[in-house]
């Protein structure tokens, strides 16, 4: 009997820097590790497979969704709704619009749909779609690509972006949009002029990215002890990271950042803005703050009380042990044998049908046959 075949459609390699390619290429990865001897995975494969996993919703893949529905299951990974888009794109009302309902019917048309934050099952709910097609299962990071590293390597990166070794380095990896909170992120260094602050990341959408003119104005009157180093590639994040003496991220949306995860693994504390969103997912593995006035007062903590500092490194770790490609990898494999053993009951199902059809028409035939 030939291996069963899941087919991974993906086009977020299209915009770089963004969280959804980070996402991608650690869950394929990840798919292929626990289902070795179980399924083959393919990449926009034009293959016939038992399970087509629709990683974006460009329109082709929208378009191929009846075919692939006749081969197999159909399976859509949520990272985004209208809600989480409204405040990260500038486009037109009637664009906006149509993109929604364009999106809702992509994820209507899946069999099964995926989520990384237990709270857009709720969410998809109130679209009409039932929460029993939903399945949450967390975002990964993988210890090979972020993970501690040694003091002298820390301090070589610091070198190489003018930072000092005994400075203390507060860290927002994210795309230069309004939601990302840039604007407070900058306050925020302002009101800590003895530490450095430092953005990785750029505008992933481009003019299209919300804000894109203000913050374009706001980094032409930065303050010293602040520094844009633009799109980094994630090859070289986890140098990024370990650079740093705390991840800040001020954002007033978020699903599930890969960021924050990224950090973690390196055992760099997290400081977050206290959204709804995260108490499901972050639990105490993150600092939490209010506002500015909450975050000065939280990262001069980091910065002056040690044991403090260790607490929230700790915390952060265990964020990544909990989150870890063992945990995560064995609720995908758990998924997706579910998923192959529906589709399986379904054919036999229709082959019964099927069989009970012929079996009628056959029967009949031979009582037509009987009064010509």
């Amino acid at each position: 009997m030939s291996m069963k075949k899941i087919n991974m459609l993906s086009k977020a390699d299209m915009v770089k820097g963004q969280g959804v390619l980070s996402a991608h290429d650690e869950q394929v990865d990840l798919a292929k590790e626990v289902m070795k001897g179980e399924a083959q995975i393919l990449e926009n494969s034009k293959a016939a497979c038992e399970i087509s996993h629709y990683h974006s919703i460009n329109p082709e893949f929208y378009l191929s969704i009846g075919k692939r529905k006749k081969q197999g299951a159909a399976v859509g990974y949520v990272h985004f709704l209208p809600e989480t888009v409204e405040n990260s794109i500038s486009l037109p009302k009637p664009a906006k619009q149509l993109f929604y309902r364009y999106m809702i019917s992509f994820y209507k048309k899946m069999d099964y749909l995926v989520t990384v934050n237990p709270v857009f099952i709720k969410k998809l709910e109130a679209y009409g779609i039932p929460g029993s097609k939903v399945v949450y299962i967390p975002n990964v990071v993988s210890e090979k690509n972020f993970y501690p590293l040694p003091a002298e390597q820390r301090e070589k990166t610091r070198r190489r972006y003018n930072i000092g070794k005994e400075d203390f380095v507060v860290l927002c990896a994210g795309q230069l949009q309004k939601r990302k909170g840039v604007f407070d992120f900058v306050q925020t260094a302002k009101k800590m002029p003895d530490c450095k602050f430092v953005w990785a990341g750029g505008f992933s959408f481009g003019k299209i990215s919300e804000g894109y003119e203000e913050i374009r104005i706001m980094m032409k009157h930065l303050p010293e002890n602040v520094k844009f180093i633009g799109l980094v590639d994630r090859e070289k994040m986890n140098e990024i990271y370990n650079m740093a003496d705390v991840m800040f991220l001020p954002s007033y949306e978020e699903l599930f950042p890969m960021t924050i995860l990224e950090a973690m693994n390196c055992a760099v504390p997290v400081l977050v803005r206290n959204l709804e969103d995260y108490k499901p997912i972050l639990a105490d593995y993150a600092l939490k703050g209010e506002n500015t006035a909450d975050f000065v007062k939280l990262l001069s903590q980091l910065k002056e009380e040690p044991e403090f500092y260790q607490r929230s490194a700790h915390a952060a770790f265990r964020g990544h042990e909990f989150y870890s490609r063992k945990h995560v990898g064995s609720m995908w494999k758990k998924f997706y044998l579910r998923v192959l053993r529906e589709q399986e009951e379904k054919r036999l199902e229709e082959t019964k049908w099927e069989k009970k059809r012929r079996k009628g028409e056959s029967r009949w035939r031979e009582q037509k046959q009987q009064f010509i």
